[in-house]
């Protein structure tokens, strides 16, 4: 359900972060959507001409009607965000990572009610970039070492980054590993790599946006496929693609695997 002009009226969690200042930018450049509210979490932020409301929490946001709800916020608020938005049927885009286990599950449950929209990384892209490493996989099956290397700017407070966890989730599943480990430090392991683990490395440095390399270590060679991302727009553009995508879906968990399928590249 949309305005009569076809507007996408959107609900964004996180209004004055990065991204979400990145999400107003380009939603207004569209044309095809209008923020008219807001949750800010860090600070009071008086209204905008181009925002109605903006709140300090879902439970104090009274006469506000949203098509979609977008947000790039924090995991610890994700309990409140989904009551607020089974409470009132409202389709949900979750940008935000850092998620534990237990708040994955509440999103997914909540799936059961109301069509969620989630994604660890939002750029088209990158997802591109995970459906090519999964290929790659599959065919070198267990010849290679894996190793994910990732990059962020200094502000970015999880690590390693939710994308590198989703990559290594899905390369495990693509080599058919039943045990894997992770491994995140070897400055204390000393002894040479095991078979079956996939490392990860985070680097924080800068105002790096965002950059994900995948390693497959063979003999007397290496393949490495990377993925770099020069403007938070790709993530914001991805998002409201996304809020789109499920707008009229019915009640459901959906990932980037679903909206990119109807494009046919991931």
């Amino acid at each position: 359900m949309t305005s009569s002009k076809g507007i996408i009226n959107i609900l964004l969690s996180g209004f004055d972060g990065r991204m979400g200042t990145t999400v107003r930018e380009v939603a207004k450049e569209s044309g095809d959507f209008f923020v008219v509210a807001g949750v800010s979490y860090s600070r009071a932020i008086e209204n905008e001409s181009s925002v109605l409301n903006v709140f300090s929490s879902f439970r104090d946001i009274k006469n506000v009607k949203a098509d979609v709800i977008i947000d790039f916020s924090h995991a610890d608020s994700t309990k409140e965000l989904l009551k607020f938005a089974t409470k009132f049927k409202i389709p949900t885009v979750i940008g935000t990572t850092g998620h534990t286990n237990e708040q994955l599950e509440i999103i997914k449950g909540v799936s059961d009610f109301i069509p969620v929209f989630f994604s660890q990384n939002m750029s088209i892209g990158a997802n591109i970039l995970l459906n090519l490493c999964k290929r790659a996989a599959r065919l070198l099956k267990n010849s290679c070492d894996i190793e994910i290397v990732e990059k962020h700017h200094n502000r970015k407070k999880d690590a390693p980054s939710g994308t590198s966890l989703m990559f290594a989730e899905e390369l495990k599943k693509a080599l058919n590993l039943r045990e894997c480990n992770y491994i995140f430090d070897r400055t204390n392991r000393s002894q040479v790599r095991k078979s079956g683990e996939i490392g990860i490395s985070s680097v924080r440095a800068g105002t790096i946006v965002g950059e994900h390399s995948v390693i497959f270590g063979l003999d007397n060679e290496i393949l490495t496929l990377t993925h770099t991302a020069q403007s938070r727009k790709i993530f914001a553009k991805g998002a409201l693609l996304a809020a789109k995508f499920i707008l009229n879906k019915e009640p459901g968990f959906y990932t980037m695997k679903d909206m990119c399928a109807i494009g046919g590249f991931c």
